[in-house]
């Protein structure tokens, strides 16, 4: 499959009209639910149709992928918690599992790049894995031109693959140790921001280690701004297999017309390369939350995406995201399903 993605159509103009109108003849003053009558207008004109339509199968995609620049003490983590971690989705234990169930989503992990031979892992898992980990990428290529277009000619197969299962809804979540590292660096080569700016805690690391992070982080950016105008490129230099298939999917996501909330600062490194990748993505996708990563504030700032929960989280997973789930599916049954003023008998506001 090529690199190179279709054209990105915008959402329904004619449906976002049409949703503007209806909430000015539902029972409230205009203007009175705030931004959840704003969401409910992005919906509708994500899917063509107003009044738009309740979703049936909201899905969270975790991509999982261990890194070479964790050996380096950038994590409060070993790698080996990205394996275990793993295993502790498939049996519904991790904070997204829980926030999916409540939120009425589901969730598939995939194993991009886990520091381990998947043994036992089912199929739907590991049937995407491009590599063990990724080189470290302070010093050197992320991945080969071979597998970073493995990865993300993956990404694109499992948008694919959960749209034709019937996914209306899609976030993507993110596992690995020391991801922060490469999601810096790919916010900073895109945004222009300078090292120390993008250099955030991660998993709660002590200033030796966030010292250690912010050397990483401008020792990567050296090798990656050299090729920060040629996505495939960046992902190839300072990605990751996880992180470059999630760019693929939240692109090929935008192609297929499928809404997605967006979660922190990994899904937003990949959400910065997928608008490069595939230009015009960002319309089809809301921020779910503000990570309190510092380099999450960039991509939210560059991307023109204002999010829906200040909650002050920086689990990934999707778990911020997920959150937001619930006042997604507000905002649409909303407009979907208030009484307007003639249907319930209810006088208008004078002109």
């Amino acid at each position: 499959m090529s690199t190179v993605f279709p054209s990105v159509e915008p959402p329904s103009e004619a449906a976002r009209r049409e949703a503007v109108a209806r909430h000015e003849t539902l029972t409230k003053p205009l203007g009175a639910l705030g931004k959840l009558e704003e969401l409910g207008v992005w919906v509708a004109s994500c899917q063509g149709v107003c009044p738009p339509k309740p979703f049936t199968r909201p899905r969270i995609v975790v991509f999982a992928g261990d890194h070479g620049v964790a050996k380096h003490g950038v994590s409060a983590y070993p790698s080996e918690v990205t394996a275990q971690m793993v295993a502790n989705f498939l049996t519904g234990g991790a904070a997204i599992n829980v926030l999916a169930a409540t939120a009425g989503a589901t969730v598939r992990v995939v194993d991009m790049a886990v520091d381990s031979d998947g043994e036992g892992l089912p199929d739907q898992v590991t049937a995407h894995k491009v590599r063990r980990s990724s080189g470290s990428v302070d010093r050197e290529d992320a991945l080969t031109q071979d597998e970073v277009e493995a990865a993300i000619t993956a990404g694109r197969a499992i948008a694919d693959e959960e749209i034709d299962a019937g996914a209306d809804l899609l976030v993507a979540g993110d596992m690995g140790i020391g991801n922060t590292t490469p999601s810096s660096i790919l916010i900073a080569a895109l945004t222009g921001a300078e090292p120390v700016a993008v250099v955030g805690r991660g998993t709660g690391i002590d200033d030796n280690a966030w010292m250690r992070k912010a050397t990483a982080i401008r020792d990567g950016l050296r090798r990656a701004r050299k090729v920060s105008a040629d996505p495939v490129a960046l992902l190839r230099t300072a990605a990751g297999a996880d992180i470059a298939a999630m760019a693929a999917f939240l692109a090929q996501a935008a192609v297929r017309r499928t809404p997605v909330i967006l979660d922190g600062v990994v899904a937003g490194a990949a959400a910065l390369v997928a608008e490069e990748l595939a230009p015009g993505s960002s319309l089809w996708w809301v921020a779910g939350h503000r990570s309190v990563e510092p380099a999450h504030t960039l991509v939210l700032d560059q991307l023109n995406l204002t999010p829906l929960l200040e909650m002050d989280m920086r689990l990934g997973e999707g778990s911020g995201a997920a959150a937001a789930i619930p006042l997604v599916t507000m905002a649409t049954r909303i407009l979907a399903e208030m009484a307007t003023f003639t249907d319930a008998g209810v006088t208008e506001r004078p002109e």
